[in-house]
């Protein structure tokens, strides 16, 4: 299979310097590509397909400027992706793994923005103390539930909440950015 990733991101960068045309190019080979990464999780909806490839594009329409052109594109996209279809599995009550692994399914990917990802939230993990890392890593990294980790680390549900969020608010105030948890 032939690398899409130079022609994406040439489209991407084109698009953010104001090419209209490129802009329209990119959304619709990306419009391609999710419906298939999406068709092959969700084979039972052709709806939720469509719904969920929807979401994703107006995603990454409205955080196209985050997106920094030194990285990989198919990387930042295939992440947008991958959390409308956790959020998609959430919403219907069912958990359900999807590894970084799979961004191949998506576009050939450049492994290099996922391991960069992975050890810089470990590098930011790294200012909170071990307990409450060890359990940030959990829910938030490893996506384990709140009662999941509670039984692991020996604690209440509700303190390991409390926990993660106090750590959470602790990464914020350290590197001094907004939480868009909720927007993904």
């Amino acid at each position: 299979m032939q690398t899409t990733e130079p022609r994406l991101k040439a489209l991407m960068v084109a698009s953010l310097d104001g090419d209209g045309a490129a802009y329209r190019l990119l959304l619709g080979e990306l419009r391609s590509g999710l419906k298939g990464y999406f068709t092959r999780r969700l084979s039972r909806s052709a709806a939720d397909v469509d719904d969920l490839v929807q979401e994703t594009l107006m995603a990454i329409h409205t955080r196209r400027e985050t997106y920094d052109r030194s990285q990989a594109f198919t990387a930042w996209a295939f992440a947008i992706a991958r959390y409308k279809l956790i959020d998609h599995y959430r919403r219907r009550g069912r958990r359900i793994f999807v590894p970084l692994e799979d961004a191949g399914a998506l576009f050939v990917s450049d492994e290099s923005g996922a391991s960069d990802a992975r050890r810089d939230a470990e590098r930011a993990l790294a200012i909170l103390p071990e307990r409450t890392r060890a359990l940030v890593r959990g829910v938030k990294l490893e996506e384990l539930s709140h009662a999941e980790v509670a039984a692991k680390s020996g604690m209440t549900e509700g303190a390991v909440k409390v926990a993660v969020h106090r750590g959470l608010k602790a990464l914020t105030a350290h590197f001094g950015a907004g939480s868009d948890d909720d927007d993904r």
